[in-house]
């Protein structure tokens, strides 16, 4: 997902997607542990978006 797409939703909408997406994060994990995982790019891109939501969150607080 993009920056901008992320940047319309509201706070509650990101600290709600972020929770969702962590926890994506930890079974996408343990299938790759598994041998399970089709696709590895997923990791990333999910470690990606979980960044992107940080910083959104991060510059509406206004600290950095």
């Amino acid at each position: 997902m993009k920056a901008r797409e992320f940047r319309e939703k509201s706070k509650e909408e990101l600290i709600n997607q972020e929770e969702e997406l962590k926890d994506q994060l930890f079974k996408l994990k343990f299938q790759h542990s598994l041998g399970q995982l089709e696709n590895p790019m997923k990791l990333k891109n999910i470690k990606r978006d979980i960044a992107k939501i940080k910083t959104i969150l991060k510059e509406e607080r206004g600290i950095g």
